[in-house]
């Protein structure tokens, strides 16, 4: 990438989170917030991706788009380059540790609802008894638990009956933060993941690759868990329709996903 055009605009990378963010509620990208994203490219930056959706359910969004650049998938976990399909690198959850974790919490609150996200290119996503999950997503169901440890994970989804998802995130890591990172990703998505794993770490990988620091960068998101990749990044935007906690340590605030919050930020800092 050459330093001329990057000066045209004031960030050399722009990190935008998916659900909530990038995407409306169709999962579809608008006309107008893809024109934003073509012309700040054209002016000198790099887009990267950056969700809590391990790749197999990141990957059908990607081709979609014709997204073909670095995208970090798994909360952090894997970085994926979505022109050659190609997992670049993967962390993977400590099963004993996650197993130590989820008794201490159901300890402290009772039986959780339990998903799981295997590892890899293909990981299926394990969903138990009592897990909500969307229908867009496609999961597979078990009924013994014992099925969630024969093969490695990103990580560990759980609900509770009657918690809220702040209340159960609180709990989870009161309980067993220890043991694992825990995160709140959206609505019903509560997960468990290896300790230390952020959005940041991930995306501070990917953006390594592309020679580009913390201090080039825009990040867009609307959930606590986008906090670590706003504190990485330069300058860190919520969505309208974020999470109260997110909002708190945002820069500013745009316009919700459902109405081009990412392009209505892009086209004012656009020459």
């Amino acid at each position: 990438m050459s330093d001329a055009p990057a000066a045209a605009f004031p960030y050399r990378l722009i990190a935008t989170d998916l659900d909530g963010t990038l995407l409306r509620a169709d999962e579809s990208v608008s006309a107008r917030t893809r024109d934003a994203l073509a012309a700040a490219t054209a002016a000198g930056a790099a887009h990267i991706v950056v969700t809590g959706r391990a790749v197999p359910w990141t990957r059908h969004i990607l081709d979609d788009l014709g997204y073909d650049g670095l995208a970090v998938c798994g909360q952090g976990a894997q970085v994926y380059d979505a022109g050659a399909h190609r997992l670049l690198t993967s962390v993977t959850l400590d099963r004993q540790l996650a197993g130590v974790a989820l008794a201490k919490i159901e300890a402290e609150v009772g039986p959780l609802y339990l998903a799981a996200s295997r590892d890899g290119l293909d990981g299926e996503v394990l969903v138990g008894p009592g897990y909500a999950v969307t229908d867009r997503l496609p999961s597979t169901p078990f009924t013994d638990a014992s099925d969630l440890w024969t093969a490695p994970l990103n990580k560990i989804y759980i609900q509770h009956p009657e918690l809220s998802d702040d209340e159960l995130a609180e709990a989870a890591r009161r309980a067993a933060g220890g043991f694992v990172g825990v995160a709140m990703a959206g609505e019903g998505v509560v997960e468990l993941l290896p300790l230390g794993l952020s959005k940041a770490t991930g995306l501070s990988l990917a953006a390594r690759r592309l020679g580009l620091r913390s201090a080039d960068t825009i990040a867009f998101g609307d959930m606590p868990n986008d906090i670590p990749m706003f504190a990485w990044s330069a300058h860190g935007v919520a969505m309208s329709n974020a999470h109260d906690e997110l909002k708190a340590v945002a820069d500013e605030v745009t316009t919700s996903n459902e109405e081009d919050g990412i392009a209505a930020v892009l086209n004012r800092l656009l020459p």
